[in-house]
């Protein structure tokens, strides 16, 4: 919204690279379905070996910036490595140790909350009525377990069963050898220790041979493009380290108000609930649930009303929102880079592919994957299926909306790009190019006439619904600046900026050329000439047609401008001039071919203009404006060479007469 109004935007600067329309993006090329296949089955099949790689992958990008500092400061490189590494381990089994001990000690008190949970387990029975509701379900049940018992009539029936004896009591004792319960306790732990020191030495190599490692996989798959290898590489570490640095800060001023917060409410083993409340919001949407469960089940259990539950649920639903709208946003945001669905499908599939630990390591692999896609060609898949960054252009979306018939979705974006552009920007960069690819599928033969006509209502739909806009636009004091001619001074890339002009007492004609297309790009030129001040009319490319042009009201108007979708319509607008000006002498004619970027220079569109005999040619929206609010006197009709011929007859034939006279 500042730029808008502080006077520094410009439809030279364009709407920025978020409406950058003039380059279409190539195809993206989908791979092999063998080659997915084969990936996600070698992924599977071989977790017990990726699956730590993949964890010291990450940890070295979360670690490279610690070990970074610690050299700045003077310390050698392999004491920095060993001091991070062995610093990171050693807290995530401080956080072991403390959570296994809390978990011991609220085993041993579970019993004391036996008489809690019983008493309200009989509230509950005695809610409702007939009995309550636990009470008509076990008896739906048991009356399910006696039909299903009940012995079928035609069947013969069974000898009476004699009565059953008491079991007797049988105690096994097993005689175990000490070295056998030494093997049943350790055995067990081997595995995961083995993982975590092989991840130790896995990272601390990673960490000592990082830029041997980036050299070798420059050399392996980007040599022939350092600079785009590198950017890739860059990229990576930056997102994926900041989003592991931050995710933990968030997380711990998470749960430090979460562990205070039950301590004060009583919940016994607060600590707990607080470390796991950290640990499981790595888990993205539903750690910070399963995490807020479990203190709410002890809730239930230690009190016997039901006060506490609802103080407890409400710690964490205000920590939550708080988290989410205050805290995330102000430290890193959608930085990531991924969109919500993508984490959402990330976690399946990472869940599916290792366990709980690619749950936890879903989002940071997936910000790997973006990020290769967004560098790498052959991955560009990636980006487009799991980013946040539009995958259309700005002018390619609102075709889409519009070619749905969707003018309302199409406004909301309008006017979200409006709360920082101005609306001749919006129609320049974004409006008048989706009406061109529309026209391009006209001439492609692959949009019908239904079709067209309903792209046209739904785009004249959209200039109606933006009427607001406008009008609130012509009210401000400050007009929207146009970027002219590079400046003269000692910065070659510097601008002239020069406001639009003022069209106030000015009147103006707008039609379209050939078809309801170009009617909707004249409504949108109008909107603009009226935001102007200008006293704007329109036409439809009906009305040019040579009897409707006969029937134009053009005693008040000063200009007319007709503008072509269409680039090979030259003659036709040539003919539309010649009509125009003979039904008023001293109108002012312009004509508009519409495009993307306006590439001709002005030298090219004089000339066009001149072999048209039209009073201006424009190729984009401000130009148009410029032409149709210009005081420049009108361009005299030329008369063309057979009426020239005739009149030089008529002459000679009068002088002829008067002579013989």
């Amino acid at each position: 919204m500042a730029n808008r109004r502080n006077g520094t935007a410009s439809p030279a600067d364009g709407l920025g690279d978020a409406l950058s329309a003039a380059a279409p993006h190539p195809r993206t090329s989908l791979p092999n379905v063998a080659a997915i296949v084969t990936t996600v089955a070698a992924l599977y099949f071989g977790r017990e070996v990726f699956l730590p790689i993949a964890i010291a992958l990450l940890l070295t990008f979360a670690l490279a910036p610690l070990v970074a500092a610690l050299k700045k400061v003077g310390i050698p490189r392999i004491a920095a490595v060993i001091a991070s590494v062995l610093g990171a381990f050693a807290a995530l089994g401080l956080f072991s140790f403390i959570v296994a001990t809390q978990v011991s000690e609220l085993a041993q008190n579970i019993p004391v909350y036996q008489t809690n949970i019983l008493t309200k387990i009989r509230s509950l029975k005695e809610t409702g009525v007939g009995g309550g509701i636990l009470a008509r379900l076990s008896k739906v049940v048991e009356r399910v377990g006696q039909e299903i018992d009940r012995q079928d009539p035609s069947l013969p029936a069974a000898a009476p069963e004699k009565a059953p004896r008491e079991p007797v009591p049988v105690e096994i004792v097993a005689h175990e050898r000490p070295l056998q319960v030494l093997q049943n306790v350790v055995g067990p732990l081997i595995s995961p220790l083995g993982s975590a020191g092989l991840i130790i030495v896995v990272v601390i190599f990673m960490l000592l041979e990082r830029e041997d490692l980036r050299d070798r996989f420059i050399r392996l798959v980007g040599y022939g493009d350092l600079h785009r290898t590198t950017e890739a590489l860059q990229d990576a570490a930056k997102r994926v380290g900041r989003y592991l640095l931050m995710q933990l800060v968030v997380n711990i001023v998470y749960a430090i108000p979460i562990a205070i917060g039950l301590w004060a409410l009583g919940i016994p083993n607060a600590l707990l609930w607080g470390l796991l409340a950290l640990a499981l919001r790595f888990v993205p949407y539903i750690g910070p649930i399963i995490g807020m469960l479990l203190p709410l089940f002890l809730a239930l259990a230690v009190a016997p009303g039901w006060s506490l539950v609802l103080w407890t649920a409400a710690l964490f639903v205000v920590m939550e929102l708080i988290t989410g709208n205050v805290i995330e946003p102000w430290l890193y945001g959608s930085r990531t880079g991924l969109s919500p669905l993508a984490i959402i499908v990330a976690a399946i599939f990472w869940t599916w592919l290792w366990g709980p630990l690619g749950l936890i390591l879903s989002t940071p692999l997936t910000v790997c994957l973006v990020v290769l896609g967004r560098h790498v060609p052959q991955f560009e898949f990636l980006d487009v299926l799991f980013g946040n960054e539009p995958v259309l252009e700005p002018h390619a979306r609102l075709y889409q909306r519009l070619l749905a018939g969707d003018p309302e979705e199409a406004t909301d974006h309008a006017e979200e790009m409006l709360e920082e552009k101005y609306l001749v920007e919006f129609y320049d960069k974004v409006a008048i190019p989706a009406l061109l690819l529309g026209e391009q599928d006209r001439v492609r033969g692959v949009m019908g006439d239904l079709q067209r006509r309903q792209v046209a209502a739904s785009a004249l739909m959209l200039v109606a619904n933006l009427d607001d806009s406008a009008q609130e636009e012509a009210g401000e004091e400050e007009g929207p600046p146009v970027a002219a001619e590079a400046s003269d001074d000692d910065d070659p890339g510097g601008e002239d900026e020069t406001e639009l002009p003022d069209g106030t007492d000015m009147s103006v004609l707008c039609a379209g050329g050939r078809g309801e297309l170009d009617d909707a790009a004249a409504a949108m030129l109008a909107q603009v000439l009226e935001v102007q001040g200008a006293t704007v009319s329109k036409a439809s490319f009906a009305d040019m047609e040579p009897a409707g042009i006969r029937r134009l009201e053009l005693e008040t108007v000063d200009t007319v401008v007709v503008g072509f979708l269409n680039r090979d319509s030259i003659k036709h607008a040539r003919f539309l001039v010649r009509r125009l000006k003979r039904a008023k002498a001293a109108l002012r004619v312009g004509i508009v071919f519409w495009s993307e970027a306006d590439s001709e220079d002005k030298e090219t569109a004089g000339k066009l203009a001149r072999d048209m005999n039209a009073d201006f040619v424009a190729h984009g929206m401000v130009d148009a404006v410029l032409g149709a609010l210009s005081n420049e006197p009108p361009v005299a009709l030329k008369l063309v060479a057979k009426r020239r011929m005739r009149r030089q007859r008529a002459a000679s034939k009068k002088v002829t007469a008067a002579a013989a006279g």
